[in-house]
């Protein structure tokens, strides 16, 4: 059965200079079963309710401004899967979850960009889920609970954001020795968390964690955690690192 995921997504220039980040992605998938599907919740597809792609076919959206022009130019067009599709609305709604397809959609960087590092062939369905970021880390935990069980039909879900996430406290010239204090003392408070199992702590964490608020000055980036959190099992690390000195490059599985 496949293991669900957590991914630090970093910048849309990952797409161009992959760098450890890229590797360490290629690497997981090669070594992961091939999915049927794949599932994401994104930082970047915030909405009030749930919505779930539809398309028969996903495209990239380049949901970003002042890059170079060859980040622009780069495409990610998996199929879609409709009836899947179809079918996790009526999960989420017997749940009593309300959920929307959404057939107009496309794939925000938070998603394309990662699995164009790792299945860059673009030939396994991908679905992407909404994140309702008004209602807090106990929604994604319930939902990753409830989706959970389509691992075992070798579906990969995968939580994408980042550890940390304060792009107003970046240092552009750091390389990647260089780490904040406080942006590693709440990567490893949470860490610590993770591997307690401390759920009560982790959806409490804007008040117990350290620098909690200056790590994620609004919490869209960390939510996707718990999704992933919540539809694994066993914590494991599979990657740590930081971006210019604030950004975790964390990736996380729970199997």
């Amino acid at each position: 059965m496949l293991p669900s995921l957590f991914i630090s997504h970093g910048s849309p220039m990952v797409a161009l200079q992959p760098g450890d980040t890229g590797r360490a992605l290629a690497r997981l998938a090669g070594e992961l079963p091939r999915p049927t599907a794949i599932l994401v919740v994104s930082a970047h597809w915030e909405t009030a309710d749930l919505r779930l792609t539809s398309a028969p076919r996903q495209q990239a959206w380049h949901d970003f401004y002042g890059f170079p022009p060859a980040l622009y130019a780069l495409d990610y067009e998996p199929p879609g899967e409709p009836q899947l599709a179809r079918e996790i609305v009526q999960l989420l709604e017997a749940a009593g979850l309300p959920a929307q397809l959404d057939p107009q959609r496309p794939l925000d960087h938070g998603a394309w960009v990662p699995l164009r590092m790792m299945y860059p062939q673009a030939d396994i369905p991908v679905l992407q889920l909404s994140l309702p970021s008004r209602q807090g880390p106990a929604l994604q935990t319930r939902l990753g609970r409830l989706l959970g069980g389509l691992r075992e039909r070798g579906i990969l879900l995968i939580g994408s954001g980042s550890i940390t996430h304060n792009l107003r406290e970046l240092d552009w010239d750091a390389g990647p020795e260089v780490v904040e204090p406080w942006a590693r003392e709440f990567r490893d408070w949470l860490v610590e968390r993770l591997q307690a199992d401390d759920e009560a702590a982790l959806h409490d964490y804007r008040q117990q964690a350290p620098w909690a608020v200056r790590s994620h000055p609004s919490d869209e980036h960390l939510l996707p955690l718990f999704f992933a959190r919540g539809a694994g099992g066993e914590f494991r690390i599979e990657y740590q690192g930081f971006s210019k000195a604030t950004i975790s490059m964390d990736i996380y599985r729970f199997d």
